[in-house]
């Protein structure tokens, strides 16, 4: 058996015992408080096997960034590991949603509780991961850098400027996110995510007493939401989705003002351009009635570069060492490795848990994957060489 993978395996229940620990912190994105008590779990965990530093989240929580102190003398450069503290469950979730190690329907083992695919058991592998590479003194030619950011799962406002900058001193970036789908495959392309707010302005009356002299922002909405639906290219990978609508007051008052709110994925960076001007080149039907475009897109495509192809070929190759098959995804989500890529820097994502139900009741993980995860995290940081973009 491969030494990593040996290694790794017989510590499973010590690797299940952090990753209750993480799924029983409850990070929350909106509460600080709670998100920097999971932040400082994993720095107490890290704190006598990497240099750890916390940086400030504005209203959300602190950003990590760990250094792991590794075998090997000389390190160029640096592989940076990429995650996040926050969850989409609010605190007190776990009372409906407690951690539990059970099995499936299918009669397979999992681990089931809120974050624990999306993406605290991804944390876990990398912490094992180096830890495996320390204790079996297996020289690494590179820093191996962890940043996890406390805001990934509301757009990553604050954490976008330190992750770009971790990730240009890097020659590649590994993404803890989960794998997709119970096979786990790794994630090699990404959408590009964006919103829009189109609000309309009309003017109210009486519905019963002076119909005539309103102008309906809801019926002037309405048809501007067909329009919008319209921009949507299957074929290129395109979506645009009306997904929230405000608007009126009463039923019998012709209702002043209405809003959409949008939600947009492209796979291609050259094709956000174009549906921005559609969505400014907008215009009212009615013209009692006035526009106003808000948004745009902020988490650029994860598109599948050479750079991005050339390391995921290396993470097959190294699943065939593991005697595990490796396999690509697409994905219409996004994540900070999308940053990433857009900088130009090789990046592999869904090297994290392979499971199911992200963002669900039934979020879980499978047991009988954590090993061969994690010894391929551990193994791809030691065969991460420096290389000239």
């Amino acid at each position: 058996m491969d030494p990593i993978l040996h290694y790794i395996g017989a510590r499973e229940r010590e690797m299940i015992a952090l990753i209750r620990r993480f799924v029983e912190c409850e990070s929350p994105s909106d509460d600080r408080v709670a998100v920097d008590r999971f932040v400082d779990l994993v720095a107490d965990s890290l704190s006598s096997e990497a240099r750890v530093r916390t940086f400030p989240g504005g209203r959300f929580g602190r950003h990590l960034r760990a250094e792991f102190v590794l075998p090997g003398r000389k390190k160029a450069g640096q592989v940076l590991a990429l995650g996040h503290s926050d969850t989409v469950w609010p605190l007190a979730t776990l009372s409906r949603m407690p951690w539990r190690e059970a099995p499936d329907d299918a009669g397979r083992m999992r681990l089931w509780g809120p974050g624990v695919l999306d993406m605290k058991a991804g944390i876990a592998f990398l912490i094992f991961a180096t830890r495996a590479l320390r204790e079996l003194d297996l020289p690494v030619s590179s820093k191996v850098v962890l940043l996890l950011n406390s805001d990934e799962e509301v757009g990553s406002g604050s954490s976008r400027p330190l992750t770009e900058k971790e990730a240009l001193r890097s020659h590649a970036v590994l993404v803890l996110e989960p794998g997709t789908g119970l096979e786990g495959k790794l994630k090699t392309a990404r959408k590009g995510v964006g919103d829009y707010t189109v609000t309309v302005k009309g003017k109210a009356s009486h519905a019963g007493v002076d119909f005539s002299a309103g102008a309906s922002a809801i019926v002037e909405l309405a048809r501007q939401i067909e329009k919008i639906a319209s921009f949507t290219n299957l074929k290129r990978g395109t979506t645009v989705n009306p997904g929230v609508i405000r608007g009126g007051t009463r039923s019998n008052v012709i209702a002043a003002e209405a809003a959409v709110e949008v939600d947009l994925r492209v796979l291609r960076l050259r094709d956000a351009p174009a549906l921005d001007r559609k969505f400014r080149a907008l215009r009212p039907f009615d013209k009692r009635c006035t526009l106003t475009v808000e948004g745009g897109l902020n988490r650029p495509p994860m598109e599948r570069s050479p750079g991005v192809v050339a390391l995921y070929r290396t993470a097959q190759r190294l699943g065939m060492e593991l005697g595990v098959k490796v396999e690509e995804s697409l994905t219409g989500g996004g994540s900070d490795g999308n940053f990433t890529a857009a900088l130009g820097v090789p990046t592999l994502d869904g090297l994290g848990a392979a499971g199911e139900g992200a963002h669900a009741s039934h979020e879980s993980v499978l047991t009988s994957r954590m090993a061969d995860r994690t010894a391929l995290l551990a193994k791809l940081l030691l065969a991460m060489e420096p290389v000239d973009r």
